[in-house]
């Protein structure tokens, strides 16, 4: 009768070489997580074609052809329910006030609770569109309010800001939509 036959030194070592690999790929992913941002496939791209009529009564509506012509424009994707978007307020009337062309985007919004909103943080916008069904925030790619893109005076959307502008990255802003100028 012979004797069973010794596993090979490397059949031992697998399991512990494994494990090992496996804490590395932890521990690589908590040091450098990968970033949960949703970048936009339309930088680079025209405006989808598109007309919002008026979030509230005292500003216009929106369309495409409002983005046209000029000098670039800060579009802004916002709701009333979004905290966020209260907190960025200040930093977008600072633009206006620099005299950037600030329009927006309500998504699923209620006119009386936006007008509530505007009211409370101010209303930098020279236009806001209703889009009641986030059909316009996902054909240019947004996936989050708050959410901002520079507009060239083509149409084209040269820069995607993912969350709230801060008070630091007004200047940057203010550089990118220069950029869209040439």
């Amino acid at each position: 009768m012979s004797a069973p036959a010794k596993p090979s030194r490397w059949a031992l070592w697998l399991p512990v070489v494994l494990f090992v690999g496996f804490i590395a790929l932890v521990a690589v992913g908590l040091w450098r997580p990968a970033s949960r941002d949703v970048h936009s496939a339309m930088i680079g791209k025209e405006l989808p074609r598109f007309d919002l009529p008026p979030a509230v009564p005292e500003r216009p509506g929106l369309a495409r052809g409002d983005m046209l012509g000029g000098k670039p424009r800060l579009l802004n994707i916002f709701a009333s329910w979004c905290i966020p978007c209260a907190a960025e307020a200040q930093q977008l009337e600072q633009l206006r006030q620099l005299g950037v062309e600030v329009d927006g985007v309500a998504i699923r919004d209620k006119q009386d609770d936006l007008a509530v909103f505007l009211a409370r943080n101010g209303n930098p916008y020279a236009r806001i569109g209703a889009d009641p069904v986030s059909k316009i925030q996902f054909d240019i790619g947004s996936s989050g309010v708050p959410e901002s893109f520079v507009v060239d005076a083509r149409g084209v959307i040269r820069y995607q800001h993912i969350g709230v502008i801060a008070p630091d990255q007004v200047p940057m802003i203010l550089a990118r939509l220069k950029e869209a100028e040439q």
